[in-house]
């Protein structure tokens, strides 16, 4: 999108892109700089990115984007000079402090509605109208209320709203393995995480389906989206299935499902992961391994339905040029970037200095293949196609510094969480379906990460309120804040995959919520096996192991029909 933007405006999307790149990069490998810097400058050039890449559609209107972005850096510097003695007048801030607030906020949901769209800004303005005028609302949700002025002071110049936990997560995170994600593909990678799945399965029974799912392991990982998952690796291998006899929906709906499984499978899951190591205090490394087992199992649930549906509809593979080993052996070095960040991060290394390196490791790597080496243009291009990406994820700042604001400082968690403990009668089962109700409901409108982000405000305490460990209790809400890529109604990337295949949209959404049944029965293992989150002793976890793999594998024989007599077979449009 950057590239079509005119001349002028294009250079400063590339000098704003190079900059907070090497500010990040310097701050994780030689000196963090403050704070107020840290988490300012990434607010202050992602807003500004963001009135470049979605101007205004105002006819004749450009003079507004201009004045938007003067505001942008008077709000966000206001900020950064000022944040000493914002925390020494924290409770009496002046006149100056509502007005510059009060700007920022307005900014913010301008911002979130560019990028984001209508809904998401709605609810935003609900949480702004609740935090401001909390005393009308019914009991037991009712509170005293802020003036507006206060209300913003709270959003945009405390620790808990813009600048807060979520800004301070990306800047320092999420922005580098985002760019990192732009590197590997730059690099050539991308190739191989198609090639080596087909040569390695791609001849076996239903081996296309099974390309799919190795293929959006690999890039989904790196990806951070389900979505772009979809689209990136969908392009070939749903064409690919419907060849080989899959229908049209059903290879649209296998590819989403197990795209989705990408979010949760290191060394790089999706934003939330990142925000959940920000929330929790837990280091990003510690995450990573929790969540390589329950990972694999979703992909293995994905991976044992198709087999068994596809032997019994006989649908073959089909045989590559060339073998798996032939693959590993030429193109084997694209994995190398995956492999430094994980030996870095395992090894004590912040998650941050460990995307730098992965980054340099990428240029070096396309150097072995004349084809794919990086000189400057193709390094300036993985920074603005990176930092284009991350706008998509720091355009929600505004909105979520609402929410969190608001639920933090109206009392509304506490109460939340005294009515679910009382609605589920102390039941972890019912409250983790009325949880999983609420993410699906949350994520038609606003990005998982939000929808993850927001239910984990309010649904974490109920969990660990009921003895389910920390990290376990989040995982819950992590797996089913991504429910919405697939789940019906509103399931954008089985919409996506629908699309490529030229599918009907509703047939593609429930085979891909078929494929993607994991997803809710690993959200139930969290809550009810603590060993499927390494709590526990080494010989609880490896029972655990055990026992899970063996009943994923009956659980997903049971859901692919592949039992049933093949007149009664539901493979094609079960749910």
């Amino acid at each position: 999108m950057y590239d079509k933007l005119n001349v002028s405006e294009k250079y400063l999307f590339i000098f704003l892109a190079i900059a907070m790149a090497s500010f990040y990069i310097y701050s994780a490998a030689i000196s963090p700089l403050s704070s107020q810097y840290h988490r300012g400058i990434y607010v202050f050039i992602t807003y500004v990115m963001v009135i470049l890449l979605y101007p205004t559609k105002i006819k004749h209107a450009k003079i507004l984007d201009y004045a938007l972005i003067l505001l942008i850096i008077i709000t966000c510097g206001y900020f950064m000079a000022n944040y000493e003695a914002l925390m020494y007048r924290a409770g009496i801030e002046t006149k100056t402090d509502g007005i510059i607030s009060m700007l920022g906020v307005i900014i913010g949901i301008e911002i979130a509605r560019r990028v984001i769209g209508n809904v998401f800004v709605v609810i935003g303005l609900f949480f702004l109208a609740y935090g401001v005028w909390g005393i009308y609302f019914p009991e037991p949700f009712a509170h005293p209320g802020n003036s507006f002025p206060e209300m913003s002071t709270i959003i945009f110049l405390k620790d808990d709203g813009v600048f807060g936990i979520v800004a301070n997560a990306i800047a320092s995170f999420i922005l580098l393995f985002v760019i990192f994600g732009s590197f590997l593909e730059k690099s050539g990678a991308h190739r191989f995480f198609i090639d080596f799945p087909l040569a390695l399965v791609g001849h076996k029974v239903g081996g296309p389906a099974k390309v799919a799912v190795m293929s959006s392991a690999l890039f989904g990982s790196i990806s951070g989206s389900a979505i772009a998952n979809t689209v990136s690796t969908g392009a070939f291998t749903i064409p690919m299935m419907k060849k080989a006899g899959f229908k049209p929906h059903v290879a649209g709906g296998i590819e989403p499902a197990a795209s989705v499984g990408g979010m949760f499978l290191p060394p790089i899951m999706g934003a939330g992961a990142f925000i959940m190591s920000e929330i929790t205090g837990v280091p990003y490394v510690e995450i990573m391994l929790i969540s390589i087992f329950p990972a694999l199992m979703y992909f293995f649930s994905v991976f044992v339905m198709i087999h068994f549906e596809a032997k019994k509809m006989n649908i073959k593979g089909v045989r590559f040029e060339k073998s798996a080993v032939e693959i590993l052996k030429k193109d084997g070095i694209y994995v190398l970037p995956l492999v430094l960040i994980t030996i870095a991060m395992v090894t004590g290394y912040s998650a941050a200095l460990s995307a730098v390196l992965g980054i340099v490791s990428c240029v070096i790597v396309s150097w072995f293949r004349k084809e794919t080496r990086m000189g400057v243009a193709e390094i300036v291009d993985a920074i603005c196609s990176g930092a284009e990406n991350s706008v998509k994820i720091g355009a929600t700042l505004g909105i979520i510094g609402i929410i969190i604001s608001v639920l933090s400082n109206s009392g509304f968690i506490l109460t939340f969480t005294s009515i679910m403990i009382d609605f589920a009668n102390g039941s972890l089962f019912l409250t983790i379906l009325l949880v999983a109700v609420a993410s699906l409901v949350l994520g038609m409108g606003v990005p998982g990460t939000v929808a993850y982000l927001v239910t984990a405000v309010v649904a974490v305490p109920v969990f660990t309120h009921m003895g389910v460990n920390l990290i376990a209790a989040h995982m819950i809400v992590y797996w089913l804040s991504q429910d919405s890529n697939i789940t019906p109604p509103v399931c954008i990337a089985a919409f996506a995959g629908a699309t490529i295949a030229k599918a009907n949209m509703w047939k593609t959404a429930f085979v891909a919520f078929k494929y993607a049944k994991f997803l809710y029965l690993g959200s139930f293992l969290f809550g009810y096996v603590p060993g499927f989150s390494m709590h526990g002793d080494f010989f609880d976890i490896v029972k655990a192991y055990v026992l899970i793999t063996i009943g994923t594998f009956i659980f997903s024989y049971i859901l692919s029909g592949a039992w049933l007599p093949r007149s009664k077979q539901v493979s094609e449009t079960s749910v």
